[in-house]
């Protein structure tokens, strides 16, 4: 699995654009573009913003776990 691909596929199975994520995060679509592939790290802060975004855990954006699940 790519660095972020969680993301990705995020993203694209809530049927949002590049371009939107990138406005909720403050960043240009660029950016976010090189958040997807890894060729840029990811903030901790808009990890944090995306696991809120997208009700998941931020253990499953990173990858450490299958299940999206958040232990509240």
């Amino acid at each position: 699995m790519a660095k972020y691909q969680r993301i990705k596929d995020l993203r694209t199975n809530n049927n949002f654009t590049q371009a939107q994520i990138a406005e909720y995060l403050h960043v240009k679509q660029s950016t976010y573009s090189q958040y997807e592939t890894g060729s840029r790290d990811i903030s901790v802060n808009a990890i944090d913003k995306l696991s809120d975004f997208y009700n998941v855990s931020i253990e499953y954006i990173l990858g450490r776990t299958n299940n999206p699940e958040l232990n509240k």
